[in-house]
């Protein structure tokens, strides 16, 4: 048999390649956009893929299954449980509970596992030339390491009002099929730590049905269901903007992009033209540089692992968009920025400072100054981290509007009093302080060195609301 696990870090996402190597068939699992990793894994391993599924309509990435099959001429493998809403929309196989996927000597039983989403199914493996036990399950959102899928994203981000309920529901059920399966079984999930699909997935990839069943929070209710559902739907973190139209488009039919797009370097009259239409400007230099000299309006969404999410926090699916990156970094942007749909890239440029336009400069404090202002009246400090950070610890008197909510909440930011922001350690809150500068808020401060720096300062917790505090 053969096995590879692919991740993708910027969105923490894992799919796999499992082949026969006898047959020198393949299976392909949650594929990524960009497919050209398969198609070259395939081909350095003498298989081909014949095969390929997918765990459940995903929200957090736009499932490359189908530029897959365009190219290979194989066979789409999807669940038809869950009800009439839950149907993909294009040509597939459909999937019950039970039914097998036969790939060379290898057998994927599928389990139907409601919960995270109704139609959600897994994958139980079994190497039939070593043994008729099972050896793999493949759980796609359904059972992380140390954790387990989110029931509530159906109501937060498709706007399915009360599905959160019946999803804990589903997936308390569901825990108990997963279980009942031999503990020496290995857990290999579709997402890892960083991922907005859970609120405490661990850092290592895979691990054991025994040992989930001794680690995992999930499995330690017993019968408690009510106590279960409680602490499932508690502090989970903000769901992207963004997750609406991957539930859209992964469940319907769509163009297919089965190529890495190549995006036009701007001239400075290229780049000026469509600047004065409006355009928006996504600036992914790091977060010094971007204060040092921007360009008005720009949004500074630094071009690391968290890139793709922010970017699906602020760009729509119908506008076009420039990016500010090095030649160097745009096929990796491109590629972080398909894997969730976004292919409406304008063009790129490298250099801000010689497009004839007049570049302002970001307002960053140090802590002294920080504690300076926190004293003063007329003063209004924004905690831009997400809620459940927020309430596991906060400055007194600082109010939390999220980074990815701010450009919805700008009623809320007063223009005639002087606006410190901050997050944990600095990279939201020059995020937050490009949304403030576009809308014209330039009474604004950032201090960069956020909670973090706070904290660390004699491992204290000055100014901190007490009930709420984070023990440095």
């Amino acid at each position: 048999m053969f096995f590879q696990h692919v991740y993708d870090k910027s969105l923490a996402q894992g799919s796999y390649v499992i082949g026969c190597q006898k047959t020198g068939e393949a299976i392909v699992i949650d594929a990524q956009r960009d497919i050209d990793v398969y198609l070259d894994i395939a081909k350095q391993n003498n298989l081909r893929i014949t095969h390929i599924a997918e765990t459940h309509i995903h929200a957090d990435f736009l499932c490359g299954s189908r530029e897959l099959a365009a190219v290979t001429k194989s066979t789409v493998y999807l669940s038809d449980e869950g009800g009439e809403d839950w149907q993909y929309q294009f040509p597939h196989h459909g999937l019950k509970e039970g039914d097998i996927i036969q790939v060379g000597n290898l057998t994927f039983q599928v389990i139907h596992t409601p919960g995270h989403t109704p139609e959600s199914i897994s994958f139980l493996l079994t190497d039939n030339p070593a043994t008729d036990k099972p050896f793999m399950v493949f759980t796609g959102d359904f059972v992380f390491v140390g954790d387990i899928g989110r029931p509530d994203l159906l109501e937060k981000a498709a706007g399915l009002i009360g599905t959160k309920e019946v999803g804990a529901k589903q997936m308390f059920q569901s825990l108990k099929k997963f279980a009942a399966l031999p503990e020496y079984v290995q857990v290999w999930s579709a997402h890892g730590a960083g991922s907005a699909c859970g609120k405490a997935l661990g850092a290592v990839h895979s691990s054991t049905v025994g040992y989930e069943k001794i680690r995992n929070w999930a499995f330690q209710y017993g019968e408690d269901e009510n106590g279960f559902t409680k602490y499932l739907l508690v502090d989970q973190p903000e769901a992207p903007k963004y997750f609406a139209m991957m539930k859209h488009l992964n469940k319907v039919d769509r163009p297919l992009l089965i190529e890495v797009p190549k995006h036009p370097k701007l001239t400075k009259e290229q780049f000026i033209s469509a600047y004065e239409k409006g355009i928006k400007v996504i600036d992914t230099r790091n977060k010094e540089d971007f204060a040092k000299g921007f360009i008005p309006g720009s949004l500074n969404i630094q071009g690391n692992n968290s890139f793709s999410t922010w970017c699906g926090w602020m760009l729509n699916y119908q506008e076009q968009f420039i990016l500010v990156a090095q030649d160097n970094q745009m096929e990796e942007l491109t590629r972080k920025l398909m894997r969730i749909g976004l292919d409406n890239i304008y063009g790129y440029i490298s250099d801000v400072s010689h497009l004839g336009i007049e570049l302002q400069m970001a307002d960053v404090i140090s802590l002294e100054e920080f504690k300076a202002i926190i004293g003063q009246e007329n003063r209004q400090i924004i905690d831009v981290r997400g809620a459940s950070e927020y309430e596991a610890g906060h400055l007194e008197g600082a109010e939390n509007i999220f980074v990815g909510t701010l450009q919805d909440n700008l009623d809320k930011v007063s223009k005639d009093r002087q606006i410190v922001i901050h997050c944990q350690a600095g990279d939201r809150s020059a995020l937050a302080y490009s949304i403030l500068a576009k809308n014209e808020f330039n009474n604004v401060k950032n201090f960069s060195g956020g909670m973090k720096e706070w904290l660390t300062e004699n491992g204290k917790t000055i100014g901190c609301k007490e009930a709420s505090c984070i023990k440095a």
